[in-house]
């Protein structure tokens, strides 16, 4: 359940703002047939916020009804400890395989706050945890050392890896061992975690890119690193598109590129435009252009 390839899917939506279940169930559906090994939804950076409770468990039951029994998590990012212990309830209720957790986004807590309300989320729930450590998107920065206090706790299972410094992935392992899968949030650091010593990979231009998100897992996996270099120095251009506040814009103009999709997004935010939109376009065009068929049995 905590490695592989773990799509933090893109929420869909129709042209009048509403929930696009039949959209959602496409696109998710491609992840499984490339190889994916569960579902992350309504993500944190991504659009989670911009949902209510309710529409949560609904995106939530919509990936179950798709993923064929693998693991579907419920991303959990909350201003306060009492709505995001209410919606791992929910969470819980609805029949998530499990919480991705990330401390308060609005308050930036200090360590001892950091693991109390950690520690509450997953009480709610009483789910397995995935831990997200963001320190650069949240400021607030889940320590190997507040990792080490809250082992004690067995529904903490796996670390969502984001701090942008590839020593922490070793820092993790030789401080706690196997105690944690830890997972790579980056996707333009996602080879070089998984060199040394990942397990999975929660990734997100895996949307547009299925099979070549695999296809680098999987030979990473099998020791053929060369030839998920070759694979991954295609891929890097499309990767930077996640480390961006546009995020998730970037990533639905891939979808739509390269897997029809649409680029519907829940306002603030609005679709790209302009010189931003023209540069995203070309990378992704020119990334469709030059890909070379993938490597045998990846």
């Amino acid at each position: 359940m905590w490695s592989g390839v773990i799509p933090a899917v893109t929420t869909k939506f129709t042209a009048d703002g509403a929930l696009d279940h039949k959209e959602m169930e496409r696109c998710f559906d491609l992840q499984m047939k490339a190889g994916c090994d569960g579902l992350i939804v309504c993500g944190s950076l991504g659009e989670g916020p911009m949902l209510s409770h309710d529409e949560r468990i609904a995106v939530l039951k919509t990936a179950q009804a798709v993923a064929g029994g693998k693991p579907v998590l419920l991303t959990v990012s909350e201003a306060g400890s009492r709505e995001a212990c209410a919606l791992a309830r929910k969470a819980a209720q609805a029949g998530a395989s499990g919480l991705m957790v990330v401390p308060s986004p609005i308050y930036h807590t200090d360590p001892r706050e950091t693991v109390s309300a950690l520690r509450a989320v997953a009480a709610a729930g009483d789910l397995p945890v995935m831990i997200y450590s963001n320190r650069v998107a949240y400021r607030v920065d889940v320590t190997p050392e507040m990792m080490e206090e809250l082992a004690s706790d067995a529904r903490f299972v796996a670390i969502k890896e984001s701090s942008d410094d590839i020593r922490r992935t070793t820092e993790i392992i030789n401080r706690l061992g196997s105690r944690y899968a830890v997972l790579t949030g980056v996707d333009n650091l996602a080879l070089e975690a998984l060199a040394v010593g990942a397990v999975g990979w929660v990734a997100g231009l895996v949307c547009a890119f299925p099979a070549e998100t695999v296809a680098v897992y999987r030979l990473m996996k099998a020791g053929r690193i060369q030839e998920a270099l070759a694979v991954y120095r295609w891929f890097r251009p499309l990767l930077d598109l996640d480390v961006s506040t546009y995020l998730v814009q970037n990533i639905k103009l891939a979808e739509a590129i390269a897997i029809g999709s649409t680029e519907h997004v829940r306002a603030p935010r609005m679709p790209l435009a302009g010189e931003r939109r023209i540069q995203v376009e070309a990378i992704i065009r020119q990334a469709l252009a030059s890909k070379q068929p993938l490597p045998a049995a990846a």
